[in-house]
């Protein structure tokens, strides 16, 4: 097989580069080493920012989430007895917008099936072969069959676990990571949400986060400790441990039911550089990781898509490598940013084991700046809607 960009990982990051180069008639190949359904059955953050906003517009894949998203102008942020609203139109004119990173990706899926576009499955023992050279090539199998797929560029859109990162030599690249001492547990369930915006809850117990899917989905989290385990956590005590986190007001609206999916994530910051390996490309987690406070991780991935498909475009439009070259100094200037957000924004929020009772009113100290400042808000809003590519 032969084609223009090798595309690994079938997630959203990697169809979004594959739609966007589709529309300027650069062809791609997409390897997934899982099934279609597996891939849209993982449940993910859908907090978006008006760039990837844009880019799925750009690439044709916005009409239903312009019809179904939910436009959220603002947040909640609540410590105490406290709450406040930190207004995201009135400070830097630009909402979010929540539609589930699951419908992204179906509609990506749809837009790639309707072009055409090809996406390989059940991929297994993936090599990238002469990534330094002017003819990469890309191995894998399937089903027990090994194939071989020329290319000009290979696109490395698989994940943290993935082989893109781990091809380029470890004296070629540094590593910087910060791993948190807790978790998220995270309930899935078909109850309506508790307010319209999402609520991030520092408490003396641990962090709570309320968000949600659409009007009949919420998505609810409580910090917990690393070695805890969704097993031990019936949704009658879930629900109980919410509400002590949350403002009373809220706990008393909040309507309970059955969950339908429960699971535990850690939170981990981590950064790749460079993120360019001779005609290598990393977008996304392949990456870079940020804890989820700050709904950075999909929206990081899709400003990385940005960068490389404009630095594509133009080397396919008139053969120079301006833009390619330049790939990763842009995407990692904007990548330790978003970076530097979700780890404020986490460790505000958060109750960490380690904290003295200094750090404490250093936290809350920097909660309440935050409410009483409109400079602090403006600067939080800013960064919270996503700054320009």
């Amino acid at each position: 097989m032969k084609t223009q960009v090798a595309i690994i990982g079938g997630g959203p990051s990697g169809l979004l580069l594959a739609q966007l180069l589709h529309t300027q008639g650069i062809d791609s190949i997409v390897l997934e080493r899982k099934t279609k359904e597996y891939v849209l059955g993982r449940i993910r953050a859908g907090v978006l920012e008006q760039g990837l906003v844009g880019l799925l517009e750009q690439a044709g894949c916005a009409d239903r989430l312009h019809a179904e998203g939910f436009t959220h102008d603002g947040t909640l942020i609540a410590y105490g007895d406290q709450m406040f609203r930190v207004d995201f139109t009135a400070h830097v004119d630009k909402p979010v917008v929540v539609y589930g990173q699951t419908e992204v990706t179906r509609d990506l899926y749809a837009a790639r099936e309707a072009a055409g576009g090809q996406i390989i499955y059940n991929v297994d023992d993936v090599v990238i072969h002469d990534a330094k050279t002017d003819a990469p090539y890309v191995s894998f199998a399937v089903e027990g069959e090994s194939l071989r797929i020329d290319c000009d560029f290979v696109a490395g859109c698989d994940g943290f676990h993935g082989v893109s990162r781990k091809t380029i030599p470890e004296d070629a690249r540094q590593e910087y990571e910060k791993i948190y001492p807790f978790g998220w547990l995270g309930i899935l369930s078909e109850t309506p949400p508790v307010n319209h915006e999402l609520i991030y809850a520092n408490h003396p117990r641990g962090f709570a986060l309320c968000s949600m899917r659409n009007a009949q989905l919420s998505r609810y989290y409580i910090q917990c400790s690393l070695d805890d385990h969704p097993d031990n956590w019936s949704d009658d005590a879930f629900w109980e441990e919410l509400k002590r986190r949350i403002p009373p007001e809220q706990a008393e609206a909040l309507v309970t039911g059955p969950s339908i999916e429960k699971s535990i994530a850690p939170l981990r910051s981590f950064v790749t550089e460079p993120m360019r390996w001779g005609r290598l490309f990393l977008c996304g987690d392949a990456a870079h990781i940020v804890p989820p406070t700050g709904a950075k991780g999909l929206n990081t991935a899709a400003s990385d898509v940005h960068y490389l498909f404009e630095g594509l475009k133009i080397f396919y439009k008139n053969g120079t490598k301006d833009g390619i070259d330049v790939y990763s100094e842009k995407a990692l200037a904007r990548v330790w940013k978003a970076e530097r957000f979700s780890w404020w924004f986490t460790s505000m929020m958060h109750r960490f084991p380690d904290q003295t009772a200094f750090d404490l009113k250093m936290q809350i100290a920097d909660l309440e700046f935050l409410r009483g400042s409109t400079s602090a808000q403006k600067a939080m809003a800013e960064n919270y809607v996503g700054l320009p590519y």
